[in-house]
């Protein structure tokens, strides 16, 4: 008889939502870990028989599903959550978000906001999440003390800040700090120049250039507003994935954030590069941006991950909302019932996500030798019976409330819904000091 294999985690629970193969869901079954990744899925007596884990957890009330990515955030604005609300985005951002950044923003406040968005995330099930601000360094540290995967955005503006004086300095800077991580298990990069109408067409293509040189994805706002369309026809006599295009920038690499005003042309323009799209729903609701026509995107075949947009714009860093408006909004936008089904919501929470990362081979699905970034629902709960089906519970019923456990890479961050590697209290504490000072 076959001695069992001893491995770190074995994981059973009620159902295993793999999301690769497409609609799969494996009922009573376990998941392997061990050395931080997956080594198996198999139903839970055969795990039982053939490994001895020295941790066994059992679920039996739970849906395991692939961590959630966060494809769009800003996540040391959380300290700016409802700081200036039901306004208008550009005079949200010109008069109250760029001048309290001009104020406040320094290491310490993205260090504090960075803590705090980590634990937000955390105990709503995302595992990583794609980033866009100032200090990326810090982001960077923060975020591996933690223990989450992090895409972090190498920042480019064209505003002088605390973190940078000009462009090629930020630049300087990003390049720096990609330099410092170049095989981190929990980070990669992309660049990330904030938006077309704040970045010049000299440092468009300069961040071409050193994306296609390093292979890195490119992460900006683009066609958020109808403003931000018409100031770009104005002042450059193009629209602005027309600008874009002109330069070189669309592509596979491309990573473009809202999308949400779009003509018949842009689509097929999207789609014969290859592009991708973070989309976030609740921040284009809040900013009354607009609906995203993201059935006629994915009718297109195009690439779409969901964001939650920065706490100070949405207000919350919750998948599971952005989830359910995500089907939602499609369904009502083109009047079809059967538009994005829940699995195919959940794909974009997860598997989507990753594939505009390019970390797809390592996460966003619970397959045999991907990183074990795993996130447990439990269903035992009132609101959550009878369950007849667990992804569409997890898409239109199922709240970040619910989650139990989180894991990132095999090291378990959540546990029973409380914070393994961060201080809850002493993130309120300080979260309340800089609301203080942003009240000052």
């Amino acid at each position: 008889m076959t001695c069992p294999v001893t491995v770190d985690t074995v994981i059973e629970a009620r159902w295993i939502i793999p999301i690769e193969p497409e609609k799969t869901v494996l009922i009573d079954h376990a998941i392997v870990i061990d050395g931080g990744i997956i080594k198996a899925i198999v139903p839970s007596l055969q795990a039982r028989l053939q490994f001895s884990p020295l941790r066994h957890i059992t679920l039996n009330h739970h849906a395991i599903i692939p961590g959630l990515i966060n494809l769009h955030t800003h996540a040391a604005m959380t300290l700016m959550r409802g700081l200036a609300d039901d306004l208008p985005l550009m005079e949200w951002l010109k008069h109250h978000i760029w001048p309290a950044e001009a104020r406040f923003v320094d290491a310490n406040f993205v260090l504090d906001g960075v803590m705090l968005a980590c634990a937000e995330m955390l105990q709503g099930g995302i595992t990583c999440f794609n980033d866009m601000y100032l200090f990326p360094e810090v982001t960077a540290k923060t975020t591996i003390e933690v223990g989450m995967r992090a895409a972090i955005g190498l920042i480019a503006i064209d505003f002088p800040s605390y973190y940078a004086s000009d462009v090629d300095d930020y630049l300087a800077k990003g390049l720096a700090l990609r330099d410092q991580y170049p095989q981190h298990p929990l980070l990669s990069f992309c660049f990330a120049p904030h938006a077309p109408h704040t970045v010049s067409d000299k440092a468009l293509v300069n961040i071409i250039t050193y994306a296609d040189q390093l292979d890195l994805p490119v992460h900006i706002h683009l066609h958020e507003t109808y403003d931000e369309i018409k100031s770009s026809i104005t002042t450059c006599g193009l629209r602005p994935l027309a600008r874009l295009h002109q330069l070189g920038l669309l592509g596979p690499k491309l990573i473009a954030v809202h999308m949400v005003h779009l003509i018949k042309e842009e689509i097929n323009l999207l789609k014969r590069h290859n592009c991708n799209i973070a989309h976030c729903p609740s921040s284009n609701l809040k900013l009354a941006s607009g609906l995203a026509p993201v059935t006629d995107l994915l009718a297109q075949g195009i690439n779409i991950g969901i964001g939650t947009d920065g706490a100070a714009s949405n207000n919350r860093l919750d998948m599971f909302q952005e989830m359910r408006l995500t089907a939602l909004l499609a369904k009502v936008n083109s009047n079809n019932a059967e538009a994005i089904p829940a699995h195919q919501a959940l794909r974009m929470a997860t598997l989507n996500g990753a594939i505009a990362l390019g970390l797809d081979k390592i996460t966003g699905s619970l397959s045999i030798g991907k990183a074990a970034d795993i996130t447990a629902i439990d269903f035992s709960g009132l609101a959550l019976t009878p369950c007849f089906d667990p992804v569409s519970h997890l898409v239109y019923v199922a709240g970040r409330e619910h989650v139990s456990h989180v894991w990132v890479n095999g090291k378990l961050l959540l546990d029973e819904g409380e914070l393994v590697t961060l201080n809850k209290v002493e993130l309120i504490v300080r979260a309340t000091q800089w609301q203080k000072r942003l009240n000052s």
